[in-house]
């Protein structure tokens, strides 16, 4: 009898733990990527203009490199941020080298966006944009994953220059975007974070000074209070959004 009902129980611990399993849905993270060009929207009363050109002359210069940056933010990404969407994530290499994938042609409002040498991609992951003009390159994603996975997954992250309440400062604010969406292309929710970096640059004139050797640590200062924010925020945000679509 006691063989019989540890049997029993086996059988029923069994039945419970493929339903679990069962129960985890799949998901693909698409495109992981951080924009080289400064933002400066926030920035009013001054020479656009002149601030436009030194912010491109910014993206291109060799020493602004953001990518330690973008790997640092991948790693922590992997390794501690998938692990609060509770979902059992499709491996990188999986993904970036499926043959649909890999021919894929994001593009923007119909028009393709394969060469932006202003966005850096982590490893082999392509540049793809979402949201109000990015509707072909959702649907395209779900298309192409929509037999391995349930839920498709956009990372990106950027850096802006702000005012301050300090007369000619100006600081710098890492934003971070992840949206979510089903294999058929639709949105589920979207997180929004960001941080300030604790240095401050000087403008003169309203025209900021943008030397990589100033503006790069104020990146990493920025990412680094973002990543501390994501650290306490970021799993009940999951949480609050996907109790929402419940």
């Amino acid at each position: 009898m006691k063989g019989i009902k540890q049997f029993t129980l086996l059988l029923v611990m069994s039945f419970i733990c493929a339903n679990v399993q069962a129960q985890v849905e799949k998901a693909a993270v698409v495109t992981f990527y951080t924009n080289k060009v400064v933002g400066f929207s926030e920035i009013s009363g001054v020479g656009t203009g002149a601030i436009l050109e030194k912010v491109l002359n910014l993206s291109e210069d060799p020493d602004f490199n953001l990518e330690p940056l973008l790997n640092k933010f991948h790693d922590q990404f992997f390794t501690k941020y998938a692990k609060d969407f509770q979902y059992d994530f499709l491996p990188e290499d999986e993904v970036t080298n499926d043959p649909e994938y890999v021919n894929f042609v994001p593009s923007m409002l119909g028009v393709e966006t394969k060469e932006n040498d202003r966005l850096l991609t982590y490893g082999d992951y392509k540049a793809i944009y979402e949201g109000a003009l990015g509707k072909a390159n959702e649907e395209g994603m779900a298309e192409i994953f929509k037999d391995k996975v349930d839920r498709i997954i956009y990372v990106s992250f950027s850096f802006d220059l702000l005012p301050t309440t300090v007369g000619p400062l100006l600081k710098i604010r890492a934003r971070m975007r992840i949206a979510v969406y089903d294999k058929e292309g639709e949105k589920i929710f979207v997180i929004r974070e960001g941080a300030n970096s604790k240095q401050k640059v000087l403008s003169v004139g309203g025209i900021p000074i943008l030397n990589s050797s100033e503006i790069l640590p104020m990146c990493e200062s920025a990412l680094e209070e973002l990543m501390k924010d994501m650290d306490k925020k970021l799993e009940r945000k999951i949480l609050k959004n996907l109790k929402k679509k419940s």
